[in-house]
């Protein structure tokens, strides 16, 4: 903000044409253009997977982006691993609980800029009904229109969380010494998002 009252300010007493500066503007995340997928240590290799379904928006003023706001809805049960009996074992009680928890829930508290293309995003990450502070590491990718003339932002995100801290306690002891499953879930977020439409005003 400070950066901006300043350009104001020269650009007036020069008596040049002052820019126009977009503001906090929202944007809708594109689902057929993004994923939100996930890997998690078996045996001696790691898994992938993703969720199918989710839903979310980024307030956020493209000239400043200390100013991002986050919100984010995933369905549990969307879950996949290319693998029916262990998905439904994931949306069992032993991990998701999706009958009981439908949702996973983000809410962003702050976003701290690291250079003009990244930073890390503080929020609040809801699992199995228990909420714990997560930080993601996050790049943007842009902003700019469409073939259609709609305006779209892009950005990637990552992190890596502990299940056990959401109440995921489910494992196997292996007879040789070791478990089934690493306790660490990497997380990885690539999001394509479009810039929806001012609510008309009411006359």
């Amino acid at each position: 903000m400070r950066f901006k009252r300043a350009l104001l300010s020269l650009a007036l007493a020069a008596g040049v044409a002052v820019p126009t500066f977009a503001g906090v503007e929202n944007y809708a995340i594109d689902s057929v253009h993004s994923q939100v997928a996930f890997k998690v240590r078996h045996l001696v290799s790691k898994v992938p997977g993703r969720f199918n379904k989710f839903s979310g928006s980024i307030a956020v003023d493209p000239a400043d982006l200390s100013t991002a706001k986050v919100t984010a809805a995933i369905e549990a049960a969307s879950i996949s691993t290319n693998h029916d009996g262990r998905d439904n074992h994931l949306r069992s009680a032993d991990f998701l609980d999706a009958a009981n928890f439908p949702e996973l829930k983000f809410e962003s508290v702050r976003y701290i800029p690291e250079g003009a293309k990244g930073g890390r995003l503080l929020g609040n990450l809801t699992i199995k009904g228990t909420t714990k502070a997560v930080e993601l590491k996050v790049e943007v990718l842009g902003f700019g229109a469409d073939p259609s003339g709609e305006q779209r932002g892009g950005f990637s995100a990552s992190t890596t969380i502990n299940r056990k801290d959401f109440g995921m306690l489910w494992n196997k002891s292996l007879d040789a010494g070791g478990m089934v499953l690493g306790d660490d879930v990497e997380i990885q977020i690539d999001l394509e998002t479009v810039r929806q439409k001012p609510a008309a005003a009411k006359g």
